[in-house]
């Protein structure tokens, strides 16, 4: 993978497009480090959509930008399918077909925002998949999220490993398992209520373990269920070249 990053300190008169500070000490390194040609990863909490906490959207814009991302990752749970879920749906909720149909309109935001991006599949967007297969109906009448949701850029994975660092919803275990089981750095979701940073150091190696946290409105009837849970950790994250991982906690 190519990374563009333009060259900020070389002065090139030529090119009026960019602007050149001239940085010095520790702002230079901090700019450098910044622009280094490695990988920084946006990573995107459970959104739930159509129940996705308003700013949300604008908070990991704002990470992306002061991070310099160059990529983005969705942890999972795009979607939240509370209509036909299997757990006991509010039935003064939407149908099926209308929270489809606000979930796309949440979906097309994020999708203009971040058109290319891999996104993890979590256990809510599995949900007409899982219930098609109880119904006994074959796979092959089933229609890929890309094509339900019109984002035919995004990647659409189980898991995903980049500079040995394993990027996964998270049904199972918290990233502190899945990184101590797999000795290997680990990202993950799925629990809305966490977002952390765990390192685990031995005598011949360390991984850490990151916790994203989600961008779920805890006021929606879709997350009634958890109302006497611990508060909700509305938060993103990035991951710096395999090498650093950083929560960024939303302001509310």
């Amino acid at each position: 993978m190519k990374y563009n990053t333009p060259d900020l300190l070389s002065g090139d008169k030529n090119n009026t497009d960019e602007i050149r500070p001239r940085l010095s000490g520790n702002k230079r390194k901090a700019f450098e480090n910044l622009n280094k040609k490695e990988r920084r990863i946006l990573v995107i909490g459970d959104l739930h959509a159509p129940f996705v906490l308003p700013g949300y959207l604008e908070h990991c814009q704002e990470v992306y930008a002061n991070y310099n991302c160059n990529q983005v990752i969705y942890i999972g749970d795009i979607l939240d399918n509370h209509a036909f879920s299997y757990h006991e749906p509010d039935p003064d909720g939407l149908s099926p077909g209308s929270e489809l149909k606000m979930a796309k309109k949440f979906v097309k935001d994020w999708y203009k925002a971040f058109p290319v991006a891999d996104v993890l599949i979590g256990n809510h967007d599995r949900m007409a998949s899982r219930k098609a297969m109880t119904g006994g109906v074959p796979s092959a009448w089933i229609r890929s999220y890309n094509d339900v949701l019109g984002t035919p850029k995004w990647n659409w994975v189980e898991n995903i490993v980049y500079d040995n660092v394993l990027y996964e919803h998270g049904e199972g275990g918290q990233a502190k398992t899945k990184a101590k089981n797999n000795m290997m750095s680990s990202v993950c979701g799925h629990i809305h209520t966490e977002a952390y940073v765990h390192w685990f150091v031995g005598k011949k190696f360390r991984v850490f373990a990151m916790q994203v946290g989600c961008g779920v409105d805890a006021k929606s009837y879709a997350a009634a269920y958890a109302k006497n849970f611990k508060k909700q950790s509305i938060s993103c994250g990035v991951v710096l070249g395999g090498h650093t991982a950083i929560n960024c906690m939303m302001e509310l």
